[in-house]
């Protein structure tokens, strides 16, 4: 059973993207992150330099926001930002593709945009979710957005921000494990608050899941398992 606890540990990448966020959060958050040596702290671009710091000597990885929430920056914004996460000690960039241009059918536009930034960040070492934004598609737009994504060479596409009106559901997990192949992860977030939920997204195949309730998931497993 120890060994579920860890898998789920690994499954989760810290989220640290409220905006209100103290630089006392940061740090007692990350003490959190390590303690629990989850997958990931995923923050906000100011904070990369101090969250690398505040996890040097640990296996967690250090994440970053790109065309955060809204996803609609031009191209050329989103890729400076994904360079200055890397400069900056990112190894993972959380992107949000343009939901805009997705519902207006602009399929080149939004293919090209996730493309500009896997092209930079895989050049810097870091891979690249890519959130669909699930609250605000159809099940044919997150298909065809997963669809993009993996044409653009992502390695994950996730579910949410978190800020929409939804989170991640099971039935939407499912769908967008069953729209990309094997080469692409799926990633949960918004919504994963307790075991069972987290348990859940485990058993959809996804392999990530964003959380700020770390501590209280992870106790709750050590009871139970």
């Amino acid at each position: 059973m120890e060994n579920l606890w860890r898998e789920i540990a690994k499954m989760i990448d810290h989220s640290l993207l409220q905006p209100d966020l103290t630089d006392r959060h940061i740090e007692k958050e990350c003490e959190v992150a390590k303690r629990y040596d989850v997958a990931s702290v995923c923050c906000r671009p100011c904070d990369i330099q101090r969250v690398k710091g505040l996890l040097s000597g640990s296996r967690v990885a250090v994440g970053a926001v790109v065309g955060f929430p809204h996803g609609s920056h031009k191209t050329s914004t989103k890729v400076f930002e994904a360079r200055e996460a890397i400069a900056d000690g990112a190894t993972e960039i959380d992107m949000v593709l343009n939901i805009g241009k997705l519902k207006s059918g602009d399929l080149d536009y939004v293919k090209n945009d996730i493309h500009a930034v896997v092209e930079v960040a895989h050049a810097g070492g870091a891979i690249v979710k890519v959130i669909l934004e699930n609250y605000y598609l159809t099940d044919d737009e997150k298909q065809t957005a997963c669809r993009l994504c993996e044409e653009a060479g992502a390695d994950f596409v996730k579910t949410s921000t978190g800020f929409a009106g939804g989170g991640a559901t099971i039935e939407d997990l499912v769908l967008m494990r069953d729209s990309v192949s094997s080469k692409v992860q799926v990633k949960a977030a918004g919504g994963v608050r307790d075991l069972d939920m987290a348990l859940k997204v485990r058993n959809t195949g996804a392999t990530r899941f964003g959380a700020t309730r770390t501590a209280q998931i992870l106790e709750e497993c050590k009871k139970r398992c």
